[in-house]
């Protein structure tokens, strides 16, 4: 999967705007993207890998590659109490 987008560092990401609209479209997206995140937080939390997280704020496609640390209803939680909102979330690799 390529997509055009702009690297952003973490530490950025608070500073950043997020609409309240869903990103996906279609319900198998949203299905899967559930469980890319809980696998990513599996592995975050055992092996400390980082991830590629696609996402969009209210301007552009963004990408960080982070160690995702929680995950709850509504959002994923990054070091630093960093937080991206899960409707906002394209992919995560």
């Amino acid at each position: 999967m390529t997509l055009e987008c702009q690297q952003i560092d973490k530490e950025f990401i608070n500073s950043l705007h997020f609409p309240n609209t869903e990103v996906l479209q279609e319900k198998e997206e949203v299905v899967q993207r559930k469980n890319d995140l809980e696998r990513a937080l599996a592995l975050g939390n055992l092996e400390h890998l980082k991830m590629k997280i696609y996402f969009e704020d209210d301007t552009s496609l963004k990408m960080t590659e982070t160690t995702i640390w929680g995950v709850t209803d509504n959002r994923i939680i990054l070091k630093q109490g960093v937080v991206i909102p899960l409707n906002r979330i394209h992919k995560i690799i």
